[in-house]
């Protein structure tokens, strides 16, 4: 008889001693509901397709948005078994850091780092730092630069957490999400500051995160987030080639209007609103990126990489070069406009803890 082909990513399932995943079985059910605010009044805001800059194996996926209170969220999301597995073999997150690392540069990571921990400086000068989704400890090695006698402490779903330990970025590491219950009872009332630097649009519940946010905070703490901004005006004029949108990994996009009032609703004070020092200059290079990676022929069933799309891939260096020079050129200017795609917020928790 016959043997069916497998597949790359059943090959490697099978050397790690796991089934393949059933992408039948590796979303929810859609919903017809915002996960927000609860209306039923929703638009698909775009249809993609994973792709190769950060997909693990190919499949379509939408993108929903809610006419009434603007949420933007990715509808089916993945199942909770999909999201496990997705956590314990790091292969997609690492995928997409690196694909958003190359885009901006490891000095313009640095350099925003570096400007979102700054922003901190006029309201604390914190004792304990805890950077949640903190992947390899890229952030709190920035930041220490503007808070040299801070203890930074990284969390994480992911292994990397150790290995940013290891390379001395945070000083202990947590392997976990911060909604575990276990987590959350080792993590309570320990931090002056809590930073999530888009890691809000990776949770399953953002509401849960934050109120886990604000119980891992002292009294007075401060909780400082950086997230996409589904209403900017790169968001509507790229679609699906718009990072944010292009990638499986953002399971929510919450508008900071959405935010601000969750968060005043928690008891916090908000301390400060940005939306020009967070923008990340990578909208054109990633656009062009996410085309010429469904464009590209793709890879054969052995996992062999065509020749063509080496040749074609090599051939548009020049192009990707020079629209990360467009996107670092325009920058001091779009983040003035409607174009500026992300946002910062410093919020300070309630005096006392509920």
């Amino acid at each position: 008889m016959r043997r069916t082909p497998r597949t790359a990513a059943a090959r490697r399932a099978e050397r790690r001693g796991h089934a393949a995943p059933d992408p039948a079985r590796s979303q929810e059910p859609r919903r017809e509901d915002c996960p927000w605010c609860g209306s039923t009044r929703l638009r698909t805001r775009v249809r993609a397709r994973r792709s190769a800059p950060e997909a693990v194996r190919p499949g379509a996926f939408g993108v929903d948005e809610c006419r009434d209170c603007a949420h933007v969220f990715r509808n089916p999301c993945p199942a909770a078994e999909e999201s496990a597995r997705r956590d314990h073999h790091d292969a997609p997150g690492s995928a997409y850091d690196r694909f958003t690392e190359r885009l901006l540069g490891a000095r313009e990571s640095a350099r925003r780092h570096r400007a979102a921990a700054r922003a901190l400086g006029p309201h604390q000068e914190p004792e304990s730092w805890l950077d949640v989704g903190t992947g390899h400890g890229h952030f709190p090695e920035a930041a220490k630069e503007i808070h040299p006698y801070t203890s930074f402490d990284g969390l994480d779903p992911t292994r990397r957490v150790h290995q940013a330990r290891a390379a001395g970025r945070v000083e202990e590491a947590h392997r976990g999400h911060l909604t575990d219950p276990a987590v959350l009872a080792r993590l309570r009332s320990r931090y002056d500051v809590l930073s999530m630097v888009h890691h809000l649009e990776r949770t399953p519940d953002p509401r849960a995160e934050l109120r886990a946010a604000l119980a891992v905070l002292r009294p007075g703490g401060h909780l400082l987030i950086e997230a996409a901004d589904p209403g900017r005006a790169f968001g509507r004029l790229l679609g699906r080639r718009w990072v944010p949108h292009g990638s499986p990994h953002h399971l929510h996009l919450v508008p900071p209007a959405n935010l601000l009032t969750e968060l005043e609703a928690l008891g916090c004070a908000i301390v400060a609103t940005d939306h020009r020092e967070p923008h990340l200059p990578y909208d054109l290079a990633g656009a062009l990126a996410l085309t010429l990676a469904r464009a590209l022929p793709t890879p054969d069933a052995r996992g062999r990489t065509a020749p063509l799309r080496t040749a074609l891939a090599r051939a548009a260096v020049p192009l990707a070069a020079t629209a990360t020079a467009a996107d670092h050129v325009l920058a001091p200017l779009l983040r003035r406009t409607r174009f500026a795609n992300a946002y910062r917020v410093i919020a300070r928790t309630p005096p006392s803890s509920a």
